[in-house]
């Protein structure tokens, strides 16, 4: 099975960190964001990648190479111009076996690990073109509760809101191509279209996932990602510990 990362993003709400390396290979506790991209996806089976770049992309190349040594293939789909998304899927798919039903499709500033086998199987039993990965949408803010004498009765720190956002992870079957724009991006030009036709699919997850658009955003997921390291560590050690046992 294949994936494409869009990773061909400018970065500039990360500047200056990407004024020498492109937004995906920023890193996150002496990490690429990239280089979790690939592991997690390689978690859910997939070991075919095709990295839609462009701004800085030697620095992609040179740092994953043909993909060998991340136990994975890896190909590098070149946009010699801004593309958009859209026009940047349409490329990538170029690279891709003309056979392959299902594409996963990422965008390259998020990091998850939400178990897409689910979505893949709902996706395999639909005749979606598209499905869209859906996450909770949380409050950017803390939230103030306010009764109607105007006494504070509590704050929720950035809660979850009753909406869902898109999660810029997608799955593709090849027939989306002629909905691709050249140039554009498929936010606003392929999924309305879909959505129209009754083409566009979703799939709902509250897994863990985080978009990383700003410098704060990187010292949130620092902190979440050391949450979930230790947690796995404890995990372990208790398990270990359960086996010593007599």
């Amino acid at each position: 099975m294949y994936a494409i990362i869009l990773a061909g993003g400018l970065g500039l709400r990360l500047r200056p960190l990407t004024n020498r390396k492109p937004k995906p290979m920023v890193e996150i506790l002496r990490k690429p964001i990239l280089e979790y991209q690939i592991e997690w996806l390689k978690s859910q089976g997939i070991e075919n990648f095709v990295i839609a770049c462009g701004y800085r992309h030697e620095k992609i190349v040179k740092y994953f190479g043909d993909g060998e040594k991340f136990g994975v293939k890896i190909q590098y789909s070149v946009e010699k111009e801004k593309l958009g998304t859209g026009g940047g899927i349409k490329q990538a798919l170029s690279y891709i076996d003309e056979d392959e039903e299902s594409i996963v499709v990422t965008n390259g500033d998020i990091i998850s690990t939400i178990d897409l086998r689910p979505m893949l199987e709902y996706h395999k039993e639909t005749s979606f073109l598209a499905t869209i990965l859906l996450v909770p949408f949380k409050s950017p803010y803390g939230i103030v509760d306010v009764d109607e004498t105007n006494r504070i009765r509590g704050f929720r720190e950035k809660p979850e809101l009753p909406y869902w956002i898109n999660g810029g992870v997608y799955v593709l079957r090849k027939e989306v191509e002629e909905f691709l724009p050249e140039k554009g991006d498929i936010e606003k030009e392929t999924f309305p279209l879909l959505a129209e036709k009754g083409l566009l699919g979703s799939y709902k997850s509250r897994g863990f996932w985080r978009a990383i658009d700003t410098i704060k955003d990187l010292s949130e997921i620092e902190n979440d990602l050391q949450k979930i390291l230790m947690k796995a560590l404890l995990g372990s050690a208790s398990e270990v510990s359960s086996k010593g046992r007599v």
